[in-house]
């Protein structure tokens, strides 16, 4: 009992390292390089090595007591910062789901309408292309001549890229899972409604699967609350625009991965359970 203890002690210590006291440390010398260079002097290594330097000779912070102490705050401040990036998180995965934008404040819901508009005005325009590239696929045949697959093919990514169906949420990752919730719809099955009774009747090894996806979307979206916090930074520092722009397409790129494998597993795991019933 005391080794399960142990271990999972140790398990916890390393996710508190990883998700909050590393990231956090980084922004927390993010932040001492802001404050110490500032928007006139902010790519003065120079000025940042002196006032390191000078920092490090500091009596105060020289000596052994003074190390421990600075130490203990830099790993609270590091875990404090990584709770505020995770509760950006959190803010960020409900705008990127977006499966509630009808609720929304008015200037927000404007602007996801807006989006919504012009997303399908795009997928009209992709889905027109589309078809006629299958009209002169079809005009080809008749002729007795090869078609041109590639166009085909490219316009249909194109339109794939947008959305699967004409859009009607305002973001990708957001209509990804509402496709989900409307084609298992069409199977007579209300996913919103009966998901408790369908989680509780999966196989373990479904359920890992679906709370491994879901736990990497947490993570993704958290990455992207970092690109929040570093954003803000450039108020006091132009180049942490640069680090928010990385650690952001970064997310969105882990964000969009991870919606489609989670959505996947939903969608697969609703069906297989629908037909053979439950466990």
């Amino acid at each position: 009992m005391g080794s399960f203890w142990q271990t999972l002690g140790q398990k916890m210590a390393e996710r508190w390292l990883t998700l909050l006291v590393i990231p956090g440390a980084l922004y927390l010398a993010a932040i001492g390089v802001a404050t110490t260079l500032g928007q006139a002097h902010a790519l003065d290594v120079g000025r940042l090595h002196r006032r390191i330097t000078a920092a490090a000779r500091n009596p105060a912070v020289a000596n052994g007591t003074g190390q421990i102490v600075l130490l203990v705050a830099a790993l609270a401040a590091a875990a404090l910062v990584g709770l505020a990036a995770q509760v950006s998180g959190r803010v960020v995965e409900h705008a990127v789901l977006a499966a509630d934008w009808y609720t929304w404040p008015r200037p927000l819901r404007a602007v996801a309408r807006w989006r919504i508009r012009r997303r399908a005005a795009a997928w009209d325009k992709a889905e027109a292309a589309y078809q006629a590239e299958r009209e002169k696929a079809r005009a080809a045949l008749e002729l007795g001549r090869r078609a041109d697959r590639a166009e085909r093919d490219r316009a249909y990514a194109m339109m794939l890229r947008i959305s699967e169906g004409r859009p009607e949420r305002p973001t990708w990752s957001g209509e990804r899972m509402h496709a989900v919730t409307t084609q298992l719809g069409e199977s007579g099955i209300d996913l919103p409604r009966e998901w408790p009774r369908l989680w509780l009747t999966f196989p373990d090894s479904v359920r890992k699967e679906i709370t491994a996806a879901r736990g990497e979307l947490t993570r993704a979206t958290t990455l992207g609350g970092w690109a929040v916090l570093y954003l803000l930074l450039t108020a006091w520092w132009w180049p942490a625009a640069l680090v928010a722009a990385v650690v952001g397409g970064t997310a969105r790129y882990r964000v969009r991965g991870t919606v489609d494998t989670y959505a996947q597993l939903v969608e697969a795991g609703t069906l297989l359970q629908g037909r053979e019933g439950p466990a």
